[in-house]
């Protein structure tokens, strides 16, 4: 990644931190390990940034920017609608030397090194790629990282449970039942958290139809699941009454929506909807959307709660009130005659202004 340095891309960025409300935004980067990242704060009013690190080969600084500050602004949304004592945060980086030359690990413990050189507002969690044993990565040369081993561990599987939980309040809001049995649902993205998830329906009596870019993990939950594999755009295709992007967000836009045969939205990706036009592009198609910083607040919920002495009982029943939070989003959505994502938002920033 190359950090822009002209001076209008300087001022731009200003801009948009005054406009969507961010705190901080550092640039790192260490020659010796070829580590670069930016690491972005949005909110503390209600408690220090608690956001995941993303490892990804993005194609320019303008676009791990761009994630940085999208992520860390819903982490902030998150935090307020499960009504944590947290702030969002998120870092996003690459490496400027090939693959071989350096291992992942070692910019994964100078990542850590940065973190606790620079962020004095924030603890940070493991994220997209961060698939390497905590302990032996960036853990150990930061030690405010949470979703430790010794601590609340992988949050994948509380952020399934989470999104099991809201899909309940999502389908009572559609059909009036909130039974999984013999409803069709597709995955799109098997990695850890659809994994979890896939298993939870399959168990619930749901009919799967999945879809990963990777084919080993397709096969792999089809063969305990009895799923449907599917290729590529299919997924967008198939008739189904739940649609649960599981992958990279921002995938809900003028080119996708036309094509989705589903009558509800509910999954585990951040940022799902590319702008505020998607959702008014759901609604014409009667889609029901289900906000995405409620419905995946999960793993969150399950990492906070290492602040009190981690318990995985009192995690979990937090989790479920996930289902109570939809079912006010969706109320308030009907009373004040919006859409279900501007109520959340409404909701969270109420949140946060009651809590400055």
């Amino acid at each position: 990644m190359s950090c822009p340095t002209k001076r209008k891309d300087k001022m731009n960025l200003f801009e948009q931190m005054k406009t969507e409300g961010h705190e901080r935004v550092l640039f790192c980067s260490d020659r010796a390990s070829g580590l670069q990242a930016i690491i972005a704060i949005h909110n503390t009013q209600l408690g220090p940034a608690l956001g995941g690190c993303r490892m990804w080969p993005y194609p320019d600084a303008a676009a791990a920017l761009t994630d940085a500050l999208r992520l860390s602004r819903a982490m902030t949304y998150k935090a307020a609608m499960a009504d944590l004592p947290l702030g969002g945060g998120k870092a996003s980086s690459g490496a400027i030397r090939k693959r071989e030359e350096r291992s992942k690990v070692d910019r994964f413990r100078q990542r850590g090194r940065l973190a606790r050189r620079t962020v004095h507002r924030g603890r940070r969690c493991r994220d997209r790629s961060c698939r390497y044993r905590p302990d032996a990565s960036g853990d150990a040369a930061c030690r405010r990282t949470s979703g430790r081993k010794r601590g609340s561990g992988d949050p994948s599987p509380a952020t399934a449970y989470g999104v099991f939980c809201g899909m309940r309040a999502a389908l009572e809001e559609r059909f009036g039942d909130g039974s999984f049995q013999g409803r069709k649902i597709a995955i799109q993205g098997i990695g850890k958290v659809g994994y979890a998830l896939a298993l939870l329906l399959h168990k619930a009596g749901a009919k799967l139809y999945v879809c990963d870019m990777d084919p080993e993990r397709v096969a792999a939950i089809c063969k305990v699941t009895g799923a449907d594999p599917l290729l590529g755009h299919e997924i967008y295709r198939v008739e189904c009454d739940i649609f649960s992007p599981c992958a990279l967000g921002g995938f809900l836009n003028e080119r996708t929506i036309p094509r989705l045969s589903c009558e509800i939205i509910a999954g585990a990706a951040n940022n799902q909807l590319e702008n505020p036009k998607a959702a008014i592009l759901l609604k014409d198609r009667n889609i029901l959307y289900t906000p995405d910083y409620v419905l995946n607040a999960g793993g969150l919920i399950n990492i906070a709660e290492e602040l009190n002495g981690y318990s995985k009982e009192k995690a979990y029943q937090k989790i479920e009130a996930i289902y109570d939070r939809l079912k006010e989003v969706f109320a308030f959505a009907k009373k004040a005659s919006i859409l279900p994502s501007e109520a959340a938002d409404r909701l969270a920033e109420a949140r946060l202004a009651a809590g400055k």
